[in-house]
This record gives C-alpha cells, sequence and structure tokens, in this order.
C-alpha cells in the first residue's frame, strides 16, 4: 500500500476538497500542445519532463499541489516526484475528470 500511495494512486488521506481548502494550487503535467487544447482556468502547465528541474520554484510557491494530466498516469509520476522532494501533493488524475470535482 505504501507503495501505491507514494505514486498517488491509493490511500489518500484527503481529498481533493481538502487539498483546495488548503490552497492548493494545480499544475498540469501534460505537453504545452495538449494544455493549449484545454485546461482548468488557473492551472500552471509544467511538463512532467520538466518537472524535476521545477522542484525549487515549485517549492517557493509554497502550497499543496494536485497534480494532472490526460488520464492519470503522467500526474502519478509527477506526484511522486513532487512528494519525494518534500512537497504536499496528490494525484487528481485527468484534468476533465479532475475539473468536474472542483
Amino acid at each position: 500500500m505504501r507503495l501505491l500511495s507514494m505514486l498517488g494512486l491509493g490511500g489518500k488521506s484527503e481529498s481533493i476538497k481538502e487539498f483546495v481548502d488548503k490552497g492548493a494550487i494545480i499544475i498540469d503535467v501534460r505537453t504545452s500542445g495538449e494544455f493549449q487544447g484545454g485546461h482548468i482556468k488557473g492551472s500552471k502547465n509544467i511538463p512532467l519532463n520538466t518537472i524535476a528541474n521545477q522542484i525549487e520554484r515549485i517549492k517557493k510557491l509554497n502550497k499543496p499541489v494536485i497534480a494532472c494530466c490526460a488520464s492519470g498516469m503522467r500526474s502519478s509520476q509527477a506526484t511522486s516526484i513532487l512528494k519525494s522532494n518534500g512537497i504536499d501533493a496528490m494525484n487528481g488524475g485527468g484534468w476533465s475528470s479532475l475539473e468536474k470535482k472542483l
């Protein structure tokens, strides 16, 4: 279960609403082209292949992070990277389904 939790796939101790209530930002980890095709208003686009290089920038925001992508696979990877760097993060899954939950 710990591995699933590290990947942002199981045992979510906090809900999306709880993260939003804490002032979470939404980071969309799809490519910039995918992001341009549609995204959650106010979300930040930091593609998965660049997220490891953006850790300090994300830490400076001093907010929890909800990661999203197209289906939840890339956001799962991003959540794992963020958590391993001490950032309070959760996998929000696909951006369109996440948008409906906000």
